[in-house]
């Protein structure tokens, strides 16, 4: 059991790459996701859920083995409560890039996403990459000061949102 905030106990949940199985659970994260934090992703809560599950199915496939993007959940046994994805910079050899981070709202302070965060860690070494790296919108002090707990440190680089043009995103890295 962990604690999460408030004292209540939470049950332990697996920490695993993304199956093909689970993709009608990962369609629902998703939803949640977006619900939860439409500014932190990359399409709308109606993109999302206009997509057939066929879509979902083919990326969960894709991501569940390979060298160059993974995605790993939280899995308590019944419904998903976390993910986090990593990809290959495409540009720095070295750098796994993390996306798509979340833990639902009643997981959050628990450890898990130091534990998502972990998985994405030990996958990126394990592809001899070394290095992390991540961005988060700029005004999300909640999520900034996370992933500060878990390590990481603001590079001072700021870049567009790739959607929102009004938004920028600041750039985190820590070593994998």
């Amino acid at each position: 059991m962990i604690s999460a905030p408030g004292g209540v106990a939470r049950p332990r949940t697996e920490v695993r790459r993304v199956r093909p199985t689970d993709a009608g659970r990962m369609r629902a994260l998703r939803l949640e996701m977006l619900a939860d934090s439409p500014l932190a992703f990359l399409e709308t809560l109606a993109e999302a859920a206009a997509r057939p599950h066929a879509e979902y199915a083919a990326r969960i496939r894709q991501t569940s083995t390979g060298r160059t993007n993974a995605q790993f959940i939280a899995d308590p046994g019944d419904r998903l409560v976390g993910q986090a994805g990593g990809i290959a910079h495409p540009a720095e050899p070295g750098v796994t890039l993390l996306y798509a981070i979340y833990v639902t709202p009643a997981w959050r302070g628990t450890g898990l996403l130091a534990d998502l965060v972990a998985a994405v860690a030990t996958w990126s070494r394990a592809e001899r990459r070394d290095e992390l790296m991540l961005e988060v919108v700029v005004g999300n002090d909640r999520a900034y000061r996370a992933y500060q707990r878990l390590g990481f440190v603001d590079t001072g680089v700021r870049v567009p949102h790739p959607t929102i043009p009004t938004l920028q995103e600041l750039q985190m890295r820590r070593p994998a």
